[in-house]
């Protein structure tokens, strides 16, 4: 650089020059600064005790005015996890308000529902073993486990319900002649269903444990929830179960053949 007179004029008394380190990124959150913080959590610790620990580590270090939040399936967690009990209770709503409107009765679906704590309680035993941990995709299978498992109750109260309309037979006998003629299909379709889920347990590569959670729940609450079924809706069934009185064809061809 020259001045006005044609003299040489030093870059270094115009400016000055710093090296100075700065990062190659800037990441953001939700349009804020921020800095990505990566744990893995042990094996055999479910996801809700990780996020908790998280949580209070976060309570304690953090300074004040910094927020966090999560990524990925923490994330889902967190955002989708409270939603499990909402969504059960709304699959229970529309699955019983089916029910009554088929059986014509409020006390029927309820027998048929009692199949569900069973098969659920089948599916945490398996939680509890530490087959898998409570995260989104469990709470998937828990879901879809409600309206498999409702269709064995169904299977054995429809045809109780027929005895008792069209054989005038009581409650007890109603009921016991109805598991004798639906073991087989309640057998055969749970069979069925499980064999169709055995691939999502022996799954490998990208996404194996998002399928092997998906799997075990079912086949676990699948399994154990008929095992029950088989011995407590019938037993459910004579208790709470309404009462249908024979059709009137049936009296008079009762009437006919007595005569």
């Amino acid at each position: 650089m020259r001045s006005a007179n044609g003299e040489a004029v030093p870059l270094g008394s115009l400016i000055t020059i710093d090296v100075v380190a700065e990062p190659r990124a800037l990441p953001h959150f939700n349009q804020l600064n921020s800095a990505t913080i990566g744990a893995v959590a042990a094996p055999g610790v479910a996801m809700g005790d990780t996020i908790n620990w998280f949580e209070n580590i976060a309570a304690e270090k953090l300074p004040a005015g910094y927020q966090h939040n999560y990524l990925g399936e923490a994330r889902q967690f967190v955002t989708e996890g409270s939603a499990l009990f909402g969504t059960f209770l709304l699959a229970l709503a529309v699955i019983f308000l089916v029910l009554a409107i088929q059986f014509e009765s409020l006390r029927d679906p309820l027998v048929i529902l009692v199949s569900v704590p069973l098969a659920i309680c089948g599916a945490l035993i398996a939680l509890a073993w530490g087959a898998a941990s409570m995260n989104i995709y469990s709470q998937v299978g828990l879901i879809t486990l409600i309206g498999l498992i409702t269709k064995h109750g169904i299977l054995i109260c429809e045809v109780a319900k027929e005895e008792q309309l069209h054989r005038g037979m009581n409650k007890m006998d109603a009921v016991m002649e109805a598991a004798k003629v639906r073991l087989r299909p309640i057998l055969m379709t749970t069979a069925a269903m499980i064999a169709g889920l055995i691939p999502l347990m022996y799954a490998t590569g990208a996404g194996a444990a998002q399928r092997f959670s998906i799997g075990i729940v079912i086949v676990a609450g699948l399994a154990i929830g008929t095992l029950f079924t088989l011995f407590v809706l019938p037993v459910i069934y004579t208790y709470l179960a309404s009462k249908h009185e024979p059709l009137p064809e049936f009296e008079e061809d009762k009437e006919i053949n007595a005569q």
